[in-house]
């Protein structure tokens, strides 16, 4: 129950404005049911003649016992029957109690409706808390993590959280208070009797203990099934195309139909476990009531009452009344422990160390104005292969730099280490001679404008794609970025023209279109960095003609950095840097490197054919 409360304290404090008006109305509907409860029972006995005693007035005095206050209440009942009638009483105090019943259960009402906040609070809160977390970690960490997995757990295991954690505070508020004020008043009416009911709780409570962490291990296995479900229905989304291709759906089925059946056995064993709450403290509690009548029975029945049969009967009442919320209190308990195996999953996200940490007090960077610096730099995945080895490399203001190299060399690697989307093993990397760590990420990444080989668009129109680095962006700067990429013309013979939705991943667009798209919203941007990654490898020849010059207009002025795939597209660059193995091994003009006939000769060669 510590993570519980952990969470509890993480989330709900927000909102305890809430929990104390829950709190309030809680104990007022509780005192409003025993007061219900002590009038109806009772005076029906006395309104038909159920009982022979004849009740004396006991004066009043502070810590009276129940017994005397019942009996007074008794007393003052007689009174008004032997007045005004038995009919005239009964319908006075069914008036009454109608009146109380009313009071409680709006009570009740209002404590359930000031917890609907707090439930859809917490879930909002928790769902923005991983969202932003996942916009703050690093690349390094979905690398090593499935899309389908963060989806289930932003998803399913946020549900679940909300099903089986936010929805248990009204129980753990309200069943708590009402159990105490039951409590309360049954010790006032015998302590001997309420004594022995409570030697059964500790076994009630262990039982449903034991029971709640087993559901937690198994709960936690069941998510873990969810994730590998929504991981696979991810991959077949994506690579639907190799599927039908490869005549692989057969293949598809039969793996998701594993995952599938290994889930619904597992959720099938919680659910079994989950619905024995229930029978179990049904059990449990009809045996207690059993066992109280018969120790009860023997008080009366003894040759020294210590309690009356009357009052018996409203102990009874009382006590079958705790019993529900003792059976709320299990369901939470059987409950909670399904939420918590959820947050452990959740926690995984939100407790991710993020590597790359703003500077305590970082230095101003106000604009580009020397070089880019890489000094002694090495990088290596986490639990992986050396991927940079001692880089040296400086990138002048306004010079264009290419690298090259065979796929794994560490091209993009170099690139993606400027903009601190991964941090150096060794080394640094500086920024007009000042250590990239010692400046802002966001200051740092407003320098620069990413053109990637697969344009990373989004499901929007075609004018908040391009606008997407400038939210301040106007009519007129997008459509002069738009003509400056060469894409106005066929945006405009959209039917929607800009407004036009381009669907997931810019669907609806060709491979073409979509990178002078990118292309025109790094315009915008207007960097004075640019990074190509490989921005016309996936391209037609023709397409790639028509994006090529809209690159050179936009590489126009600029630092670039491009890596690039097709060495025809970066003959006229200042330096092509070779990459190796993670290492630099040539470096020059297209020319002197052809002249050289290394590595870089090689490459060229093999294009050629």
């Amino acid at each position: 129950m510590k993570a519980f409360w952990k969470i509890l304290k993480r989330y709900v404090a927000p909102y305890r404005g809430y929990v104390g008006g829950s709190v309030v109305l809680n104990i007022l509907s509780a005192i409003f049911n025993v007061f219900s409860f002590s009038l109806l029972i009772p005076i029906l006995q006395i309104l038909f003649n159920i009982s022979d005693v004849q009740y004396e007035f006991i004066p009043w005095h502070k810590g009276m016992p129940f017994n005397e206050i019942s009996n007074n209440a008794y007393y003052y009942v007689a009174q008004y029957i032997a007045q005004y009638g038995q009919s005239h009483v009964l319908l006075m105090l069914c008036l009454i109690f109608i009146a109380i019943v009313l009071v409680k259960v709006a009570c009740y009402f209002g404590a359930a409706a000031v917890m609907v906040p707090i439930r859809t609070g917490v879930v909002k809160d928790l769902r923005m808390e991983i969202y932003r977390k996942i916009l703050a970690l690093p690349l390094g960490f979905f690398s090593q993590e499935r899309k389908g997995d963060i989806i289930a757990r932003i998803s399913g295991d946020v549900q679940e959280v909300e099903t089986s954690i936010t929805s248990t505070i009204e129980m753990l508020i309200k069943n708590p208070i009402l159990i105490v004020i039951y409590l309360f008043v049954l010790f006032r009416m015998s302590w001997q009797l309420t004594l022995f009911v409570i030697i059964f709780a500790p076994l009630m409570i262990g039982i449903i203990s034991f029971t709640g962490r087993k559901l937690k291990a198994d709960s936690a296995e069941a998510q873990k099934y969810w994730s590998d479900t929504m991981s696979q229905v991810e991959e077949t989304l994506g690579g639907l195309r190799i599927v039908k291709a490869f005549r692989a759906e057969k293949r598809m089925d039969g793996r998701f139909g594993k995952v599938t059946e290994d889930m619904r056995r597992k959720n099938t064993q919680v659910a079994v476990r989950q619905a024995s709450a229930h029978p179990v403290s049904e059990f449990l509690g009809s045996a207690m009531i059993a066992i109280v009548l018969w120790f009860g029975g023997t008080l009366i029945l003894g040759e020294t009452a210590v309690i009356d049969a009357p009052s018996f009967m409203a102990y009874m009442a009382i006590l079958y009344s705790i019993i529900q919320p003792i059976k709320d209190l299990s369901k939470a308990a059987y409950g909670i422990p399904k939420g918590l195996a959820s947050m452990e999953r959740i926690d995984a996200i939100l407790q991710a160390e993020n590597p790359i940490r703003e500077a305590e007090n970082p230095k101003p960077l106000d604009g580009f104005r020397e070089s880019i610096r890489f000094e002694g730099v090495s990088f290596r995945y986490e639990g992986g292969r050396q991927v940079l080895n001692n880089i040296e490399l400086e990138i002048p203001k306004g010079k264009t730099i290419a690298i090259v190299g065979a796929s794994g060399a560490g091209k993009s690697t170099l690139v993606d280490l400027i903009p601190r989307f991964f941090e150096p093993t060794a080394g640094r990397i500086t920024l007009d001679g000042t250590d990239i760590r010692d400046v802002r990420v966001s200051d740092l990444r407003a320098l620069m404008g990413n053109v990637n080989q697969d344009p990373i668009l989004f499901n929007d129109s075609l004018f908040n794609n391009i606008a997407f680095g400038k939210q301040d962006a106007t009519r007129e700067e997008v459509e002069a970025a738009a003509r400056i990429a060469g894409a106005h013309d066929f945006i405009c013979e959209k039917e929607e023209g800009y407004d036009t939705n381009i669907g997931d991943r810019g669907v609806k667009l060709s491979g073409g279109q979509r990178q002078r798209i990118s292309i025109a919203r790094a315009i915008l941007k207007n960097p004075p960095i640019l990074i190509l990654d490989e921005a016309t490898a996936s391209l037609d020849t023709e397409s790639e003609r028509s994006v090529q010059e809209a690159l050179e207009k936009l590489m126009a002025g600029r630092t670039t950095i491009a890596i690039a795939h097709r060495l025809s597209t970066i003959k006229h660059a200042d330096e092509i840097v070779v990459l190796h193995e993670g290492r630099i091994v040539e470096r020059g003009t297209h020319e002197a490197l052809l002249a050289l006939g290394g590595y870089y000769r090689k490459l060229h060669d093999m294009q050629a054919l």
